[in-house]
């Protein structure tokens, strides 16, 4: 909506910028057939007409700093959640290698396949490692 106001203020400072100077010419050599009152009230509006213009270029400066105001506080918020996420991610990394280790380990492997092998612990560990370059591909196929 802020972008929309800008715009608006834009074309409408565009648009009425170059009338002043116009109107101060004719001020400056009226006609014959304006009257005197006509002239003043002309006078009157000109000058008006300039205030409202200059109040028109205020108000299009308070719109640029208002939003790079709101830029630089979006820029800190995604700043900010930037740094919660790492370190929400660092946690996670950290506590995921003593978890793996603690669910191989503590899991219960009675009805597991080759429970009763010698071997089999490592070979129901080892059966996904053909999936694996699967897996990397994918990853670094979906970073770009």
């Amino acid at each position: 909506m802020h972008h929309d106001a800008r715009r608006v203020l834009f074309r409408l400072q565009r648009l009425l910028v170059p009338e002043p100077g116009s109107i101060f010419r004719l001020l400056a050599r009226p006609p014959r057939w304006l009257q005197a009152l006509d002239l003043q009230d002309l006078r009157d509006a000109t000058e008006e007409f300039s205030l409202v213009l200059g109040d028109l270029a205020g108000l299009v400066e308070r719109i640029k700093l208002l939003q790079e105001e709101i830029t630089a506080r979006m820029d800190r918020m995604d700043e900010q959640s930037n740094r919660t996420l790492f370190t929400l991610t660092l946690v996670t990394v950290l506590a995921l290698s003593v978890n793996i280790v603690a669910g191989i380990f503590g899991m219960n492997v009675g009805g597991v396949p080759l429970a009763e092998n010698k071997h089999g612990f490592w070979v129901m560990e080892w059966r996904p490692s053909p999936f694996w370059p699967d897996g990397w591909a994918f990853y670094r196929l979906r970073g770009r």
